[in-house]
């Protein structure tokens, strides 16, 4: 039981009345007085407090069975009321290493009606965390006296990667490629025969299937011809190299560039899935520690998501070399080769421009680097004093250092990404869909 403002106030009020009634009767009086009203007041409030319990709410909290990092995700708690209003607050327990968009929720709830509350917690960890009870007051009829309890609903929760944003890229995909919005099929675009349709102004004339239009004017007269419409090859190996070493776990964003890299990583094996290829992941530090092979289907992706969410980034240097080596002995099929990781400058990244440049012609290497938007803010951030115009120099080195790297990487015929870690994923999945588009691979 918690006093409420009101009783306070009304304490107050208690010592003005003894300052008026020892104005105009003796000392002794006031203080009778004040004793009896202020023991009035606790009572009072000690009854509230008492009745108070008997109309407890109930609640209930529901949240997604599996948390998306560095995402906003919905937490509701359920209230019902007993049969008097109900003025509560309310303070979940929720793990301290998660972010919130309020800590404190509070609410009227009218006598025998259901209402809902809801908040967000950003999570900036993978892993299990510990979800404790829910933390709640009451307030009394008279108002005087908060009734704190608490309800069990303590319980486990897990963070995995970005589930929410797997879930918005697959819807986007599907409708890109069927419903009532999906873009028009382009002809010439692809290696594999998907349809036939009729012309339209502005297809390429040398698409026009004639023996298939003559069987149709033969059957039809009046009828345009019929074009041929090509799809991009499926059933392609697309393979993803995660680097988990010493560059991959500074933090960007509030994030670790690891998690960055992860999210990338299933974003890309869902737009390969989606378009058919075969995709498999393989996540190294010194060594190739994880190896998934190339499948494909919807099953490869969770597969994908189980056994990727434990693995967190280590302080050890990464060898590339044996990274490019484990997929040359594994992968004797051509394949795109998609490399997540970091550079600095040239020196410093000698064996990763080495390790891709042994990749190129037979396979296709693509480079992707995740750049703190920080160094890019600081680059072209207007500097009054001395300090920021170092702090802008060594930006400006670092990303000239970079283009450096980039340019020898595409020279050794290289495909290169480099774009901020909150920024890769889109920009990835972008490029990767035009290389498709293209036949690059």
């Amino acid at each position: 039981m918690v006093p409420s403002k009101r009783v306070y106030w009304l304490l107050i009020f208690g010592i003005a009345i003894a300052l008026v009634i020892s104005l105009f009767f003796s000392i002794a009086a006031s203080i009778v007085v004040t004793v009896l009203f202020d023991f009035t007041v606790l009572g009072l409030m000690v009854v509230d407090g008492w009745r108070s319990q008997s109309g407890r709410v109930q609640i209930s909290r529901e949240l997604p069975p599996r948390l998306s990092i560095g995402r906003d995700n919905l937490v509701v708690l359920t209230i019902k009321s007993a049969n008097a209003n109900a003025v509560i607050k309310i303070r979940d327990d929720y793990p301290p290493e998660f972010g919130v968009s309020t800590s404190t929720l509070n609410a009227t709830v009218p006598m025998n009606t259901t209402q809902e509350l809801r908040y967000t917690v950003q999570p900036k960890q993978r892993g299990e965390f510990a979800w404790g009870n829910i933390q709640i007051r009451q307030l009394g009829t008279w108002g005087l006296a908060w009734d704190n309890w608490q309800i069990p609903q303590s319980l486990h929760v897990k963070v995995y990667p970005d589930l929410l944003g797997l879930r918005s890229l697959s819807i986007r995909l599907t409708l890109q490629s069927s419903g009532s919005i999906r873009k028009i099929r382009q002809t010439g675009i692809g290696t594999e025969f998907a349809e036939l349709r009729n012309y339209r102004t502005g297809d390429d004339l040398r698409f026009i299937d004639w023996k298939a239009t003559a069987r149709r004017v033969g059957a039809y007269s009046n009828t345009p011809p019929l074009v041929r419409v090509l799809e991009p090859e499926q059933e392609q190996t697309l393979l993803i190299l995660l680097d988990q070493g010493r560059l991959m776990t500074a933090k960007v964003q509030g994030l670790q560039r690891f998690d960055w890299g992860l999210n990338a990583t299933l974003s890309l094996a869902l737009a390969g899935l989606h378009r058919g290829d075969r995709v498999g992941v393989g996540v190294f530090d010194r060594q190739m520690h994880t190896w998934i092979s190339p499948e494909r289907g919807q099953s490869q992706l969770s597969q994908l998501i189980d056994r990727l969410t434990p693995i967190q980034p280590v302080l050890l240097e990464s060898d590339y070399l044996g990274a490019v080596t484990s997929v040359v002995q594994r992968q004797t099929r051509r394949a795109l080769v998609v490399l997540i990781t970091d550079l600095v400058d040239v020196t410093a990244s000698t064996e990763l421009l080495a390790a891709l440049s042994c990749l190129a012609p037979r396979y296709l290497p693509f480079c992707v680097t995740l750049r703190d938007p920080q160094v890019d803010y600081l680059a072209h951030q207007f500097t009054e004093n001395v300090t920021d115009a170092y702090r802008r120099a060594v930006a400006l080195d670092l990303l000239a250092q970079r283009q450096v790297a980039f340019a020898k990487l595409k020279q050794k015929g290289v495909l290169v990404l480099d774009a901020p870690a909150n920024q890769i994923t889109e920009q990835l999945v972008e490029r990767y869909l035009q290389l498709k588009a293209r036949n690059q691979l």
